[in-house]
């Protein structure tokens, strides 16, 4: 077994709290840094969203568990109330299904991690595959789209 898959086994198997912790400190350091550098806090927390928003398309599923990791995000960018149904619909509606056709965001994700210091790039890599790992499983497409994030 490699290193990376690993990884993979130990965020799939970590206990809710600890996962919960690592996410909540780890977003919060690169949000902060994304704003830095776009110099933008609206533009950072844009960026930091595409990541997390590509991470969980990645396999072009929308799991139950990822929407309620997502839910907090959705009702304030919504500003209502959000549901699973219309979590999938926005999903298939933003065409998040089909992780090919979300090319332009994965280059401007490939462009930001390029300007970030390598200790943020791997904060950012460790929260998009935590992302996939958040229902339990990493799925090969979620495996394969992470190492090209790293690549």
């Amino acid at each position: 077994m490699s290193n990376f898959d690993a990884l993979c086994q130990v965020l799939e198997d970590m206990d809710n709290d600890t996962f919960n912790d690592i996410v909540n400190q780890k977003s919060a350091d690169v949000i902060k840094a994304l704003i830095g550098i776009t110099e933008d806090s609206l533009s950072g927390v844009s960026v930091f969203a595409d990541f997390i928003l590509c991470a969980v398309a990645a396999d072009g599923e929308l799991t139950e568990k990822e929407y309620l990791f997502l839910k907090p995000s959705l009702d304030l960018i919504l500003q209502r109330e959000t549901t699973f149904e219309d979590a999938q619909r926005l999903f298939y509606d933003e065409g998040l299904d089909k992780p090919k056709d979300y090319k332009r965001a994965m280059d401007q994700m490939i462009d930001v991690i390029g300007r970030v210091s390598p200790e943020l790039k791997d904060d950012i890599v460790l929260l998009c595959l935590m992302v996939c790992a958040v229902d339990g499983e990493v799925t090969e497409e979620e495996k394969d789209w992470i190492r090209n994030l790293i690549e």
